[in-house]
């Protein structure tokens, strides 16, 4: 009988370990600009939040081990007084490459209005439909943002359901009072436009050169690198609809962010192939990256 119940616990552990939370997240605090404070509160700080990012059940799905998005958020601290932290938020994110030992980067975004109130030790809550606190929304949109582009990276519009939960976050945490959330705020770049944009039609080309350039591109690119390649040109050819009427865009800037330099990787060996158009085609629309582009052959 004993022999039973051991069965039982180690098939119950095995179940817990094999499906777990979506996120597989690192945290990293600099403080280095503070000249006040304990350190060991921005430790605490860097633990809570690592630990709210990776315990957290962000969606409905039952995400296995190997399945966990890797991301990684910065926080620098530029300033600290009574619990209030002012800082800046860098959000990175990748996805594995079919039948490949490497990652590719999804997002590489630096948010720079990140104000929050911070006590050592006290929970740090979830509820999409209610404020709790700066530090929690924030966390949360990006979570939410992680996933929604992960998926849709995968299947077409597939994150759709997260990305409407990042806007739902956005829409609650307006009225707080932080800065970020509204559009009124006399910039096109802050986390209301940027999920305002992924959702909207105008823009619906970005979403679907996430799931060309890495389903049909790199994806096949172990099997084929050539047509591999050709699936990343494609894609680079739907994200170029933007420019005809919002050039230099907010969401060309955020793909290219992450995707400069493997984009220019891509291209750099392997099987040739007439890149004349695709540089011209890079230059027009990311022509701040033209030193990049060049090194196309």
């Amino acid at each position: 009988m004993m022999r039973k119940v051991l069965v039982v616990i180690v098939f119950l552990f095995s179940f817990v370990n094999v499906f777990s939370q979506e996120l597989n997240a690192t945290v990293s605090v600099n403080y280095q600009q503070v000249a006040n404070g304990n350190p060991q509160l921005f430790k605490n700080l860097e633990s809570q939040v690592k630990e709210f990012l990776n315990t957290t059940k962000w969606t409905t799905k039952e995400y296995k081990d190997v399945e966990k998005i890797d991301c990684n958020f910065f926080i620098n601290v530029n300033s600290y007084g009574s619990n209030v932290f002012e800082a800046t938020l860098q959000i990175q994110s990748s996805r594995p490459i079919y039948n490949a030992s490497l990652s590719s980067p999804i997002l590489n975004i630096n948010d720079k209005n990140f104000t929050f109130k911070f006590i050592e030790y006290e929970n740090l809550i979830y509820d999409q439909n209610s404020f709790n606190s700066n530090l929690v929304s924030v966390l949360a949109f990006y979570s939410n943002l992680i996933i929604g582009l992960d998926l849709d990276s995968f299947s077409e519009s597939g994150g759709t359901q997260y990305l409407e939960i990042a806007s739902n976050i956005v829409n609650v945490a307006q009225t707080s009072g932080y800065k970020g959330w509204s559009q009124s705020e006399g910039n096109n770049n802050n986390r209301n436009f940027l999920i305002s944009d992924i959702l909207s039609n105008t823009f619906t080309p970005f979403r679907s050169s996430l799931y060309q350039y890495h389903r049909l591109g790199l994806d096949i690119m172990e099997s084929d690198v050539k047509k591999g390649k050709e699936g990343v040109i494609k894609a680079i050819s739907t994200l170029a609809l933007i420019q005809k009427t919002r050039p230099n865009a907010l969401l060309t800037r955020t793909f290219f962010d992450a995707k400069v330099d493997e984009i220019v990787s891509i291209f750099g060996g392997g099987p040739s192939l007439n890149v004349a158009t695709l540089v011209e085609t890079l230059n027009r629309i990311s022509p701040l990256n033209s030193q990049k582009w060049s090194e196309i052959k």
